[in-house]
Protein backbone atom coordinates (compact mmCIF):
# COMPACT_ATOMS: atom_id res chain seq x y z
CA UNK A 1 0.00 0.00 0.00
CA UNK A 2 2.86 2.20 0.96
CA UNK A 3 4.67 1.70 -2.09
CA UNK A 4 1.58 2.37 -4.39
CA UNK A 5 0.76 5.64 -2.48
CA UNK A 6 4.65 6.80 -3.58
CA UNK A 7 4.59 5.91 -7.08
CA UNK A 8 1.34 7.86 -7.23
CA UNK A 9 3.21 10.69 -5.35
CA UNK A 10 6.34 10.17 -7.25
CA UNK A 11 4.01 10.45 -10.50
CA UNK A 12 2.07 13.17 -9.47
CA UNK A 13 5.22 15.15 -8.58
CA UNK A 14 7.08 14.56 -12.04
CA UNK A 15 4.18 16.00 -13.77
CA UNK A 16 3.74 19.07 -11.78
CA UNK A 17 7.52 19.64 -11.41
CA UNK A 18 8.04 20.28 -15.32
CA UNK A 19 4.89 22.26 -16.20
CA UNK A 20 5.94 24.68 -13.46
CA UNK A 21 9.59 25.28 -14.93
CA UNK A 22 8.66 25.00 -18.41
CA UNK A 23 6.33 27.65 -17.88
CA UNK A 24 7.77 30.09 -15.24
CA UNK A 25 11.55 29.51 -15.73
CA UNK A 26 12.00 29.59 -20.01
CA UNK A 27 9.93 32.35 -21.23
CA UNK A 28 11.53 35.05 -19.67
CA UNK A 29 15.34 33.79 -20.27
CA UNK A 30 14.05 33.09 -24.02
CA UNK A 31 13.02 36.63 -24.42
CA UNK A 32 15.80 38.10 -23.05
CA UNK A 33 18.25 36.14 -25.32
CA UNK A 34 15.65 37.44 -28.20
CA UNK A 35 16.59 40.47 -27.93
CA UNK A 36 20.20 40.38 -27.26
CA UNK A 37 20.46 38.35 -30.45
CA UNK A 38 18.55 41.12 -32.16
CA UNK A 39 21.07 43.97 -30.87
CA UNK A 40 23.68 41.87 -31.79
CA UNK A 41 22.78 41.21 -35.73
CA UNK A 42 20.55 44.16 -36.81
CA UNK A 43 24.01 45.37 -38.19
CA UNK A 44 24.05 42.44 -40.75
CA UNK A 45 20.64 43.66 -42.53
CA UNK A 46 21.70 48.00 -41.87
CA UNK A 47 24.69 47.35 -43.60
CA UNK A 48 23.11 46.34 -47.21
CA UNK A 49 20.14 48.80 -46.08
CA UNK A 50 22.48 52.04 -46.43
CA UNK A 51 24.89 52.34 -43.49
CA UNK A 52 27.79 50.75 -45.77
CA UNK A 53 27.18 53.38 -48.37
CA UNK A 54 26.09 56.64 -45.75
CA UNK A 55 29.24 55.82 -43.79
CA UNK A 56 31.65 54.63 -46.76
CA UNK A 57 32.15 51.08 -45.09
CA UNK A 58 34.29 48.17 -47.14
CA UNK A 59 33.42 44.89 -47.19
CA UNK A 60 36.29 43.95 -44.96
CA UNK A 61 35.31 47.37 -42.96
CA UNK A 62 32.00 45.81 -42.49
CA UNK A 63 33.15 42.09 -41.61
CA UNK A 64 35.39 44.00 -39.16
CA UNK A 65 32.29 45.75 -37.95
CA UNK A 66 30.50 42.96 -37.40
CA UNK A 67 33.34 40.99 -35.69
CA UNK A 68 34.63 43.53 -33.17
CA UNK A 69 31.74 42.33 -31.08
CA UNK A 70 33.39 39.31 -30.11
CA UNK A 71 36.68 40.84 -28.75
CA UNK A 72 34.20 43.15 -26.52
CA UNK A 73 32.61 40.09 -25.59
CA UNK A 74 35.00 38.44 -24.04
CA UNK A 75 35.23 40.64 -20.63
CA UNK A 76 32.64 39.25 -18.62
CA UNK A 77 32.13 35.45 -19.90
CA UNK A 78 34.00 34.21 -16.97
CA UNK A 79 32.73 36.71 -14.45
CA UNK A 80 29.23 36.30 -15.60
CA UNK A 81 29.36 32.48 -14.91
CA UNK A 82 31.07 33.32 -11.68
CA UNK A 83 28.53 35.55 -10.61
CA UNK A 84 25.56 33.35 -11.87
CA UNK A 85 26.98 30.59 -9.75
CA UNK A 86 27.70 32.78 -6.26
CA UNK A 87 25.74 35.32 -6.48
CA UNK A 88 22.42 36.93 -8.67
CA UNK A 89 22.10 36.38 -12.93
CA UNK A 90 19.14 38.60 -12.69
CA UNK A 91 20.63 41.19 -11.72
CA UNK A 92 23.61 40.70 -13.83
CA UNK A 93 21.36 40.96 -16.90
CA UNK A 94 19.33 43.43 -15.75
CA UNK A 95 22.13 45.66 -15.57
CA UNK A 96 23.17 44.45 -18.87
CA UNK A 97 19.76 45.23 -20.28
CA UNK A 98 20.24 49.00 -19.19
CA UNK A 99 23.69 48.69 -21.27
CA UNK A 100 22.11 47.13 -24.83
CA UNK A 101 19.37 50.06 -24.58
CA UNK A 102 21.77 52.59 -24.34
CA UNK A 103 24.36 51.34 -26.92
CA UNK A 104 21.41 50.64 -29.55
CA UNK A 105 20.65 54.06 -29.70
CA UNK A 106 23.73 55.42 -29.80
CA UNK A 107 24.37 53.01 -32.55
CA UNK A 108 21.59 54.52 -34.50
CA UNK A 109 23.24 57.87 -34.16
CA UNK A 110 26.71 57.53 -35.08
CA UNK A 111 28.28 59.48 -38.28
CA UNK A 112 31.71 57.58 -38.82
CA UNK A 113 32.86 53.80 -38.85
CA UNK A 114 35.29 54.73 -35.86
CA UNK A 115 31.96 55.36 -33.79
CA UNK A 116 30.19 52.00 -35.26
CA UNK A 117 33.71 50.31 -34.17
CA UNK A 118 33.61 51.42 -30.63
CA UNK A 119 30.06 50.85 -30.05
CA UNK A 120 30.17 47.35 -31.84
CA UNK A 121 32.96 46.87 -29.25
CA UNK A 122 31.24 47.84 -26.36
CA UNK A 123 27.85 45.82 -27.20
CA UNK A 124 30.16 42.76 -27.06
CA UNK A 125 31.36 43.84 -23.28
CA UNK A 126 28.01 44.63 -21.92
CA UNK A 127 26.27 40.97 -24.23
CA UNK A 128 29.54 38.98 -22.77
CA UNK A 129 28.04 37.27 -19.54
CA UNK A 130 24.42 36.69 -21.02
CA UNK A 131 25.28 32.91 -22.49
CA UNK A 132 27.20 31.92 -19.18
CA UNK A 133 24.59 33.36 -16.96
CA UNK A 134 21.40 31.78 -18.50
CA UNK A 135 22.91 28.39 -18.68
CA UNK A 136 24.05 28.33 -15.32
CA UNK A 137 20.57 29.85 -14.60
CA UNK A 138 19.11 26.47 -16.46
CA UNK A 139 21.25 24.17 -14.56
CA UNK A 140 19.74 25.45 -11.41
CA UNK A 141 16.33 24.40 -12.34
CA UNK A 142 16.50 21.71 -14.87
CA UNK A 143 17.84 18.41 -14.17
CA UNK A 144 20.66 16.46 -16.73
CA UNK A 145 17.65 14.48 -18.05
CA UNK A 146 15.41 17.41 -19.61
CA UNK A 147 18.58 19.93 -19.80
CA UNK A 148 19.50 19.63 -23.23
CA UNK A 149 15.54 19.97 -24.48
CA UNK A 150 15.67 23.48 -21.53
CA UNK A 151 18.92 23.89 -23.89
CA UNK A 152 17.97 23.79 -26.85
CA UNK A 153 14.69 26.24 -25.84
CA UNK A 154 16.61 28.91 -24.44
CA UNK A 155 19.42 28.76 -27.25
CA UNK A 156 16.66 28.83 -29.77
CA UNK A 157 16.62 32.51 -29.05
CA UNK A 158 18.77 32.58 -32.17
CA UNK A 159 16.46 31.18 -35.19
CA UNK A 160 13.62 33.00 -32.92
CA UNK A 161 14.99 35.91 -33.16
CA UNK A 162 16.13 35.70 -36.61
CA UNK A 163 12.46 35.22 -37.27
CA UNK A 164 11.51 38.07 -35.69
CA UNK A 165 14.62 40.55 -37.01
CA UNK A 166 14.42 39.50 -40.57
CA UNK A 167 10.95 40.77 -41.59
CA UNK A 168 10.79 44.15 -38.74
CA UNK A 169 14.54 45.44 -39.78
CA UNK A 170 13.83 44.82 -43.74
CA UNK A 171 10.18 46.47 -42.75
CA UNK A 172 11.82 49.51 -40.73
CA UNK A 173 14.40 49.92 -43.52
CA UNK A 174 12.31 50.13 -46.24
CA UNK A 175 9.95 52.26 -44.46
CA UNK A 176 12.08 54.42 -42.60
CA UNK A 177 16.02 53.95 -42.98
CA UNK A 178 18.67 52.14 -40.99
CA UNK A 179 19.01 54.33 -37.79
CA UNK A 180 15.54 53.71 -37.02
CA UNK A 181 16.62 50.38 -36.93
CA UNK A 182 19.00 50.50 -33.97
CA UNK A 183 16.69 52.94 -32.24
CA UNK A 184 14.03 50.98 -32.21
CA UNK A 185 15.05 47.71 -31.05
CA UNK A 186 16.81 49.97 -28.29
CA UNK A 187 13.66 50.98 -27.37
CA UNK A 188 12.49 46.95 -26.88
CA UNK A 189 15.52 46.23 -24.82
CA UNK A 190 14.07 48.64 -22.40
CA UNK A 191 10.53 46.82 -22.64
CA UNK A 192 12.53 44.00 -21.79
CA UNK A 193 14.30 44.94 -19.24
CA UNK A 194 10.62 45.59 -17.31
CA UNK A 195 9.61 42.27 -18.34
CA UNK A 196 13.08 40.67 -16.43
CA UNK A 197 12.77 42.53 -13.13
CA UNK A 198 9.24 41.51 -12.69
CA UNK A 199 9.83 37.80 -13.34
CA UNK A 200 12.92 35.83 -13.01
CA UNK A 201 14.26 33.81 -9.78
CA UNK A 202 17.84 32.60 -10.10
CA UNK A 203 17.55 29.15 -8.42
CA UNK A 204 14.14 26.99 -6.79
CA UNK A 205 15.40 28.26 -3.30
CA UNK A 206 14.53 32.07 -4.01
CA UNK A 207 10.77 30.92 -6.20
CA UNK A 208 7.65 31.53 -4.08
CA UNK A 209 5.31 29.90 -6.74
CA UNK A 210 6.33 26.40 -6.26
CA UNK A 211 5.86 24.03 -3.30
CA UNK A 212 7.66 22.78 -0.59
CA UNK A 213 7.81 19.56 -2.18
CA UNK A 214 8.49 20.70 -5.58
CA UNK A 215 11.40 22.27 -4.16
CA UNK A 216 12.74 19.81 -2.67
CA UNK A 217 12.69 17.33 -5.37
CA UNK A 218 14.55 20.01 -7.40
CA UNK A 219 16.81 20.26 -4.70
CA UNK A 220 17.43 16.70 -3.73
CA UNK A 221 18.01 15.58 -7.45
CA UNK A 222 20.02 18.21 -8.68
CA UNK A 223 22.86 17.60 -5.34
CA UNK A 224 22.10 13.87 -6.36
CA UNK A 225 23.97 14.58 -9.70
CA UNK A 226 26.87 16.84 -8.62
CA UNK A 227 27.53 13.88 -6.22
CA UNK A 228 27.63 11.69 -9.24
CA UNK A 229 30.12 13.60 -11.24
CA UNK A 230 33.58 11.61 -11.15
CA UNK A 231 36.18 13.82 -8.89
CA UNK A 232 35.84 15.77 -5.28
CA UNK A 233 34.04 18.83 -5.26
CA UNK A 234 35.63 21.77 -6.44
CA UNK A 235 34.51 24.86 -4.65
CA UNK A 236 37.30 26.96 -5.30
CA UNK A 237 37.71 26.44 -9.37
CA UNK A 238 40.17 29.11 -10.47
CA UNK A 239 40.53 29.70 -14.17
CA UNK A 240 44.10 28.08 -13.77
CA UNK A 241 42.19 24.95 -12.55
CA UNK A 242 39.62 25.73 -15.22
CA UNK A 243 42.40 26.29 -18.06
CA UNK A 244 44.04 23.15 -17.08
CA UNK A 245 41.94 20.90 -18.06
CA UNK A 246 42.93 19.40 -21.50
CA UNK A 247 38.86 18.69 -22.46
CA UNK A 248 38.31 22.30 -21.62
CA UNK A 249 40.48 23.25 -24.70
CA UNK A 250 38.74 20.40 -26.59
CA UNK A 251 35.47 22.21 -25.99
CA UNK A 252 37.04 25.86 -26.62
CA UNK A 253 37.98 24.69 -30.10
CA UNK A 254 34.98 23.09 -31.37
CA UNK A 255 33.20 25.65 -30.13
CA UNK A 256 35.93 28.22 -32.17
CA UNK A 257 35.22 26.87 -35.28
CA UNK A 258 31.29 26.49 -34.72
CA UNK A 259 30.63 29.84 -34.04
CA UNK A 260 32.72 30.99 -37.31
CA UNK A 261 30.53 29.20 -39.07
CA UNK A 262 27.15 30.94 -37.45
CA UNK A 263 28.46 34.28 -37.28
CA UNK A 264 30.29 34.43 -40.74
CA UNK A 265 26.99 32.98 -42.25
CA UNK A 266 24.58 35.18 -40.33
CA UNK A 267 25.94 38.18 -40.54
CA UNK A 268 26.42 37.76 -44.08
CA UNK A 269 22.94 36.07 -44.93
CA UNK A 270 21.21 39.20 -45.84
CA UNK A 271 24.30 40.01 -48.12
CA UNK A 272 24.35 37.16 -49.97
CA UNK A 273 20.76 37.10 -50.23
CA UNK A 274 20.68 40.41 -52.13
CA UNK A 275 22.88 39.18 -54.26
CA UNK A 276 21.80 36.26 -55.03
CA UNK A 277 18.30 36.88 -55.96
CA UNK A 278 18.84 40.43 -56.56
CA UNK A 279 15.77 41.38 -54.32
CA UNK A 280 15.02 44.84 -52.05
CA UNK A 281 15.36 44.65 -48.64
CA UNK A 282 11.78 43.97 -47.58
CA UNK A 283 12.30 41.26 -49.47
CA UNK A 284 15.68 39.77 -48.24
CA UNK A 285 13.96 40.19 -44.77
CA UNK A 286 10.90 37.63 -45.84
CA UNK A 287 14.00 35.09 -47.63
CA UNK A 288 15.92 35.20 -44.95
CA UNK A 289 12.95 34.31 -42.41
CA UNK A 290 13.07 30.45 -43.64
CA UNK A 291 16.25 29.65 -42.61
CA UNK A 292 15.84 30.23 -39.00
CA UNK A 293 12.07 28.87 -39.12
CA UNK A 294 14.44 25.41 -40.33
CA UNK A 295 16.57 26.23 -37.17
CA UNK A 296 14.40 25.52 -34.69
CA UNK A 297 13.01 22.59 -36.44
CA UNK A 298 16.97 21.32 -36.19
CA UNK A 299 17.04 22.59 -32.53
CA UNK A 300 14.05 20.62 -31.55
CA UNK A 301 14.75 17.07 -33.32
CA UNK A 302 18.61 16.83 -32.31
CA UNK A 303 17.61 18.09 -28.58
CA UNK A 304 15.00 15.67 -28.48
CA UNK A 305 17.15 12.56 -29.96
CA UNK A 306 20.11 13.71 -27.90
CA UNK A 307 18.05 13.30 -24.79
CA UNK A 308 16.12 10.48 -25.59
CA UNK A 309 19.36 8.29 -26.26
CA UNK A 310 21.88 9.63 -24.17
CA UNK A 311 23.80 10.32 -27.02
CA UNK A 312 25.74 14.09 -26.97
CA UNK A 313 28.97 13.69 -29.31
CA UNK A 314 27.11 11.73 -32.10
CA UNK A 315 24.51 14.95 -31.73
CA UNK A 316 26.65 17.38 -31.93
CA UNK A 317 28.94 16.04 -34.90
CA UNK A 318 25.56 15.66 -37.03
CA UNK A 319 24.43 19.22 -37.47
CA UNK A 320 28.46 20.17 -38.09
CA UNK A 321 28.46 17.50 -40.86
CA UNK A 322 25.28 18.96 -42.08
CA UNK A 323 26.03 22.69 -41.86
CA UNK A 324 29.30 22.48 -43.69
CA UNK A 325 27.85 20.87 -46.57
CA UNK A 326 24.92 22.89 -47.03
CA UNK A 327 27.25 25.88 -46.64
CA UNK A 328 29.30 24.29 -49.84
CA UNK A 329 25.97 23.33 -51.61
CA UNK A 330 24.93 26.87 -51.39
CA UNK A 331 27.90 27.68 -53.50
CA UNK A 332 28.19 24.67 -56.08
CA UNK A 333 24.56 25.40 -56.62
CA UNK A 334 24.90 29.08 -57.04
CA UNK A 335 23.55 29.56 -60.63
CA UNK A 336 20.34 27.70 -59.93
CA UNK A 337 19.17 30.42 -57.32
CA UNK A 338 16.36 28.50 -55.69
CA UNK A 339 18.77 25.40 -55.47
CA UNK A 340 21.05 27.56 -53.66
CA UNK A 341 18.51 29.42 -51.56
CA UNK A 342 17.56 25.32 -50.93
CA UNK A 343 20.79 25.00 -49.55
CA UNK A 344 20.84 28.05 -46.89
CA UNK A 345 17.69 27.18 -45.88
CA UNK A 346 19.45 23.75 -45.05
CA UNK A 347 22.32 25.80 -43.33
CA UNK A 348 19.74 27.45 -41.25
CA UNK A 349 18.19 23.69 -40.08
CA UNK A 350 21.88 22.99 -39.07
CA UNK A 351 22.55 26.18 -37.61
CA UNK A 352 21.95 25.65 -34.34
CA UNK A 353 21.22 22.21 -34.15
CA UNK A 354 24.02 21.24 -31.74
CA UNK A 355 24.31 24.44 -29.77
CA UNK A 356 22.24 22.86 -26.71
CA UNK A 357 23.37 19.73 -26.99
CA UNK A 358 26.97 20.77 -26.65
CA UNK A 359 25.93 23.15 -23.73
CA UNK A 360 25.18 20.12 -21.98
CA UNK A 361 28.29 18.63 -22.29
CA UNK A 362 30.35 21.29 -19.02
CA UNK A 363 27.47 19.98 -16.55
CA UNK A 364 28.19 16.42 -17.15
CA UNK A 365 31.98 16.72 -17.01
CA UNK A 366 32.67 19.34 -13.93
CA UNK A 367 31.26 20.07 -10.48
CA UNK A 368 28.79 22.82 -10.45
CA UNK A 369 31.54 25.19 -9.08
CA UNK A 370 33.84 24.35 -11.96
CA UNK A 371 31.04 24.58 -14.56
CA UNK A 372 29.75 28.11 -13.91
CA UNK A 373 34.13 29.10 -14.89
CA UNK A 374 33.98 26.75 -17.84
CA UNK A 375 30.94 27.36 -19.85
CA UNK A 376 32.20 31.49 -19.38
CA UNK A 377 35.77 30.42 -20.52
CA UNK A 378 34.43 27.70 -23.54
CA UNK A 379 31.98 30.77 -24.66
CA UNK A 380 34.86 33.46 -24.35
CA UNK A 381 37.70 31.97 -26.21
CA UNK A 382 35.12 30.01 -28.70
CA UNK A 383 33.48 33.29 -29.63
CA UNK A 384 35.98 34.50 -30.83
CA UNK A 385 35.02 31.99 -34.11
CA UNK A 386 32.71 35.06 -33.90
CA UNK A 387 35.21 37.51 -34.81
CA UNK A 388 37.26 35.44 -37.19
CA UNK A 389 34.28 34.19 -39.39
CA UNK A 390 32.67 37.61 -40.58
CA UNK A 391 35.98 39.37 -40.56
CA UNK A 392 37.42 36.49 -42.93
CA UNK A 393 34.19 36.52 -44.99
CA UNK A 394 34.98 39.95 -45.41
CA UNK A 395 38.71 40.23 -46.13
CA UNK A 396 38.15 36.76 -48.93
CA UNK A 397 35.59 39.02 -50.40
CA UNK A 398 38.05 42.23 -51.01
CA UNK A 399 40.58 40.31 -52.30
CA UNK A 400 39.01 37.02 -53.67
CA UNK A 401 35.23 36.18 -54.47
CA UNK A 402 32.65 35.66 -52.07
CA UNK A 403 32.25 32.04 -52.76
CA UNK A 404 36.01 31.63 -51.23
CA UNK A 405 34.64 33.18 -48.18
CA UNK A 406 31.52 30.64 -47.73
CA UNK A 407 33.99 28.16 -48.65
CA UNK A 408 36.17 28.85 -45.70
CA UNK A 409 32.97 28.73 -43.43
CA UNK A 410 32.91 24.84 -44.36
CA UNK A 411 36.26 23.80 -43.52
CA UNK A 412 35.56 25.53 -40.04
CA UNK A 413 32.06 23.87 -39.68
CA UNK A 414 33.91 20.50 -40.96
CA UNK A 415 36.74 21.04 -38.41
CA UNK A 416 34.22 21.55 -35.36
CA UNK A 417 32.86 18.30 -36.46
CA UNK A 418 35.75 16.26 -36.00
CA UNK A 419 36.69 17.50 -32.84
CA UNK A 420 33.11 16.53 -31.73
CA UNK A 421 34.02 13.05 -32.47
CA UNK A 422 37.22 13.56 -30.35
CA UNK A 423 35.39 14.56 -27.05
CA UNK A 424 35.77 11.93 -24.31
CA UNK A 425 33.02 9.39 -24.11
CA UNK A 426 32.08 10.35 -20.60
CA UNK A 427 30.23 13.30 -22.75
CA UNK A 428 27.33 10.77 -23.38
CA UNK A 429 24.12 9.78 -20.86
CA UNK A 430 25.30 6.27 -19.90
CA UNK A 431 22.34 4.18 -22.40
CA UNK A 432 20.84 2.55 -19.09
CA UNK A 433 19.82 5.84 -17.40
CA UNK A 434 19.06 7.94 -20.69
CA UNK A 435 15.55 7.60 -20.34
CA UNK A 436 14.93 7.60 -16.72
CA UNK A 437 13.94 10.46 -14.93
CA UNK A 438 14.61 10.59 -10.97
CA UNK A 439 12.75 9.94 -8.12
CA UNK A 440 10.61 12.46 -7.48
CA UNK A 441 9.74 11.53 -3.72
CA UNK A 442 11.25 14.70 -1.75
CA UNK A 443 14.25 13.63 0.76
CA UNK A 444 13.37 13.31 5.10
CA UNK A 445 14.42 16.29 6.66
Amino acid sequence: MNKNSDTLQSNRSLKEIPKQRWLRIIPPILIACIISYMDRVNIAFAMPGGMDAELGITASMAGLAGGIFFLGYLFLQVPGGKIAVHGSGKKFIGWSLVAWVIISILTGLVTNQYQLLFLRFSLGVAEGGMLPVVLTMISNWFPDAERGRANAIVIMFVPIAGIITAPLSGWIISALDWRWLFIIEGLLSAAVLAMWVLTVCDRPQEARWISPEEKNWLISTLAAEQKAIAGKEVRNASLGAVLANRTMWQLIALNFFYQTGIYGYTLWLPTILKELTHSTMGQVGVLAILPYIGAVAGMLLFSSLSDRTGKRKLYVFLPLLGFAACMFLSVMLKNTVWLSYAALVGCGFFLQSAAGVFWTIPAKLFSAEMAGGARGVINALGNLGGFCGPYAVGLLITFYSKDAGVYCLAVSLTLAALMALLLPARCDVPAQSANKLPDSRPTAA
